[in-house]
């Protein structure tokens, strides 16, 4: 690669190329991406955005830096090479050409192997210096071409790639420096130059993958430093090597193609990438299949495009109920699928048949059979079968039934069931026996989707389903139902009323007659003739009864069959009763007030028939003859139909309770009157007609009502005292009940705390229980025998003498009780030790003081206080009483 120079004539600055014909040297073999050299382009506008082209654009490409690249890879022939690189303004499309000749470096003969490579030099352009005369002319810039340095290289290292040198050298000691990415910036140290003599050199491998470029700049400086020419640019480039293998994105493709699919059906994409360069031979792939699983049909159902990747059907015959899956294992390989120099990958694809509507249902028998019982429904009398082989729960494989005959009054339905995809026949309707014994359906099988397009098979699959209806008992039913009669109220008790008899459905069943029985009565009015039906009243029918509602009286039968099971239908019989005029009209209030003057005095009264028109209103109010009184004090008159008005007919009346009777007649025919007492409250009453002695009459006038109440909330109130006062006592008595059933030691009220007890321990339980005895009764020890004193009784020794209590002879069988009892408990083998009397020594027959009561104590105790005595339970009882009694 020889330097291309090229010179300016004139100072003025002209856009476009610096010269017509642009001349280089280049390698004989040109691979594909490779750079060749650099155009020049000069552009006065720096704005200016240019656009490069080539004459040869399958075989040289121009990129935007001006970088002319080889397009593939190809062998120059001895003569030179040329071409047309074009330059275009994006905005103005003014152009400019240059003419390109790429001449082959030539071979050297009998040169020495790499040791004896020639070094290429890069000179500096000569310029002029700043203090020279500006009009004098300098040359260009060197153009310099790339340097093309191939990756992956084994050395030796360093490895000389060009000299630098300035022609300034030979007058000027200099000093030569390369800075940029690769020299004097990370990744650093890849290239170094050797200051004095320029040598551009390469200290280690370089991988293209990584960085496929470098772009150094080149300085002269002298020995001070300062700058001696311009600096040079120098972009080196690695050449791609193939050392990189194919690799897929996805080791494992998945891809679907329906059944029946013709060829040239597209499938799926695999796709695997290159790290070498794209744009040379060592990145270019090409795909292939390797083979097949499995290989029926035909071993080769599907092909790829080679370049794309793209996997398409080339045979008929893919059917999903035969092959659900094919493996393909595809191969990629660069340097355009060369065998023996390119490398290769592999990957899977697995691609899966989906499933098409290519097989209808089909039924698993031609008739099916169900039975129901008669009136019932949402019953399954029939299962039906299907087959499809589709792919279960899809469009294609699921089952619509329809029923196509048979079936006119739509008493069944056919339900799909989801897993088994069956047919359940479903009673939507109740059938009758009497009626219809048997059906014979006809029922249609098809998918949810149509069948694909091609298939021979019929589109449905019919069968027929045989339904046996089976005779059950049925109820009974009253006709009609509900019965509806009129009747005049006041008919008699055992009058007959009206005949309700059933009908039993069942008429192909030996049964006997039915059975009649009430079931609802709420009257108690009614009988009904177990045999024959017949109804009659137990009592008089009364319209105006709480059980009548708007005149209609409703009562229910049954009617029973004595089937198996037996079985019984109900029947409501509906009485519309007529009114009679058996009610005479009452007055209503029972009470009113009015003043004791004439003036205002005037009673507003209403009558009330329980009767209904004709047999009401309007009603004839008048007073009765007797006592005189009445009409002699009141007065009435009729407001309208129902209600009169009574008044004084006097000036003055004494207040007081005035019983004032009326007698009422209603319009009926016959007609019914009736005499009514109302009680008037007469009192004084103010200008406003307000009562003022309104205590007075209310004393005066308590009704019967108030009276009862009153009487009955002072009932409640004794009886309330007296429930509180037995309560109290008997909870006085359990309290001392639970008291004397307390153990005295764990009571500490009832307890009395002793000192100076004397006796009682066990070191004194040595006494001669005879000793209780009196003194003309105790035996001598003498005669007393052998064997018969305790091992705990007092030594023998001498009695004191005491002085004898002049006291009556008491008898001495105490003495004998308790030595029975003590040999009793001696000879007691269950007796614990302890169990035992305690001997006090006898103090003698008599004593010389006298009775306790005797004794006068120095002080009264009238002043010592002896209540806490009744704390302290009921065996104090009786000394609270004596000492805590106070004064008395």
């Amino acid at each position: 690669q020889a330097p291309i120079k090229a010179t300016c004539e004139d100072l003025s600055c002209k856009t476009g190329f610096p010269e017509d014909v642009h001349s280089a040297v280049v390698s004989r073999s040109i691979h594909g991406g490779q750079p060749l050299l650099n155009v020049r382009f000069r552009s006065c506008d720096g704005n200016k955005k240019i656009h490069f082209g080539s004459s040869e654009p399958e075989d040289f490409r121009v990129g935007e830096d001006g970088v002319v690249y080889a397009e593939r890879s190809f062998q120059l022939s001895a003569e030179p090479t040329e071409f047309v690189v074009s330059a275009q303004d994006k905005e103005t499309q003014e152009e400019w050409q240059m003419r390109v000749k790429l001449t082959p470096e030539p071979a050297f003969k009998g040169a020495p192997q790499k040791d004896q490579k020639k070094i290429e030099d890069i000179v500096f352009p000569w310029q002029q210096y700043k203090h020279s005369s500006p009009l004098k002319r300098q040359k260009r810039d060197w153009v310099i071409p790339p340097i093309n340095l191939p990756e992956n290289s084994r050395g030796p290292f360093p490895q000389e790639l060009v000299r630098i040198r300035s022609d300034r050298d030979k007058s000027l000691s200099l000093r030569y420096s390369v800075t940029g990415p690769g020299a004097d910036q990370p990744p650093t140290g890849i290239f170094i130059i050797n200051p004095i003599s320029g040598q551009l050199s390469v200290t280690k491998p370089l991988d293209r993958e990584q960085i496929a470029s470098f772009h150094l700049r080149a300085h002269a400086v002298d020995v001070n430093g300062n700058q001696v020419e311009n600096p040079i640019d120098i972009v080196i480039n690695v050449i791609d090597m193939n050392d990189n293998r194919p690799e897929f994105l996805h080791q494992v493709w998945n891809g679907t193609v329906p059944e029946g699919s013709k060829p040239g059906t597209y499938v799926m994409t695999v796709t695997a990438i290159d790290a070498d360069d794209p744009n040379a031979q060592n990145g270019m792939l090409r795909y292939r299949i390797l083979s097949q699983a499995p290989s029926s049909p035909s071993p080769n159902m599907f092909t790829i495009n080679n370049e794309t990747g793209d996997i398409i059907t080339v045979a008929a015959g893919l059917d999903r109920e035969k092959v659900q899956q094919y493996t393909l294992i595809i191969q990629a390989t660069d340097m355009e699928g060369n065998p023996t120099y390119g490398l290769s990958n592999t990957a899977t694809a697995v691609i899966t048949v989906t499933d098409v509507n290519d097989n209808p249902p089909e039924f698993t028998a031609m008739t099916f059979y169900g039975e129901v019982p008669e009136n019932r429904v949402d019953v399954i009398v029939a299962n039906l079968t299907v087959t499809d082989k589709d792919q279960p729960h899809t469009p294609a494989w699921n089952a619509m039934y329809r029923m196509t005959g048979g079936d006119p009054t739509g008493r069944f339905t056919i339900v799909t069931d989801p897993n088994s995809n069956d047919g359940l026949v479903t009673v939507v309707k109740p059938i009758d026996f009497e009626t219809n014994r048997m059906f014979v359906l006809t029922v249609a099988a098809e998918n949810q989707v149509p069948l694909a397009k091609g298939i021979q098979h019929p589109p449905q699959s019919t069968a027929t389903v045989s339904i046996t209806v089976i005779d059950v008992n049925e109820s009974p039913y009253f006709v009609p139902n509900p019965k509806l009669i009129r009747q005049e109220e006041g008919l008699l008790a055992g009058s007959m009323l009206t005949t309700f008899t059933a009908q039993d459905p069942d008429r192909f069943m030996q049964q006997t007659s039915l059975r009649y029985s009430k079931l609802s009565d709420p009257a108690n009015w009614l009988k009904i003739d177990p045999v024959n039906g017949q109804i009659t009243t137990t009592a008089v029918l009364d319209r105006e009864s709480i059980y009548v509602q708007n005149n209609m009286y409703n009562a229910t039968f049954l009617a029973s069959d004595n089937g198996i099971p037996p079985m019984s239908g109900t029947g409501t019989l509906q009485i519309y009763l007529l009114d009679i005029n058996d009610n005479a009209p009452q007055v209503n209030p029972k009470e009113a007030t009015t003043c004791e003057t004439l003036q205002p005095n005037a009673i507003n009264i209403t009558a009330v028939d329980p009767d209904i028109d004709p047999n009401a209103g309007p009603f004839a109010f008048e007073l009765p003859d007797t006592p005189a009184s009445i009409k002699r004090n009141w007065t009435i008159g009729r407001i309208s139909g129902d209600h009169a008005q009574l008044s004084l007919r006097i000036r003055f009346l004494e207040a007081g309770i005035y019983d004032v009777p009326i007698v009422i007649t209603d319009s009926g025919n016959p007609h019914a009157s009736s005499t009514s007492v109302l009680k008037v409250k007469v009192c004084q009453c103010d200008i406003n007609g307000d009562c003022t002695d309104v205590d007075r009459i209310v004393g005066a006038g308590l009704g019967t009502g108030a009276i009862i109440a009153i009487l009955l909330c002072i009932i409640i109130l004794l009886i309330l005292v007296l429930m509180f006062v037995v309560w109290m006592k008997r909870r006085d008595k359990e309290r001392q009940a639970k008291q004397l059933l307390i153990d005295p030691e764990d009571d500490v009220r009832d307890n009395i705390l002793k000192y100076d007890e004397e006796g009682g321990g066990e070191e004194d339980q040595d006494y001669d229980l005879s000793q209780l005895q009196q003194p003309d009764t105790v035996e001598p020890d003498a005669i007393k025998p052998v064997g018969i004193r305790r091992l705990d009784e007092r030594p023998i020794h001498a009695e004191p003498q005491y002085p004898v209590r002049s006291a009556a002879p008491h008898p001495g069988d105490i003495g004998d009780f308790i030595n029975e009892g003590l040999k009793a408990a001696d000879n007691d083998p269950t007796a614990p030790p302890y169990d035992s009397l305690l001997v006090f020594d006898y103090e003698g027959s008599g004593s010389t003081a006298g009775s306790l009561s005797s004794l006068n104590s120095s002080s009264s105790g009238g002043e010592q206080d002896y209540d806490y005595l009744n704390d302290w339970g009921p065996r104090f009882k009786k000394l609270a009483d004596m000492y805590g009694g106070g004064d008395d």
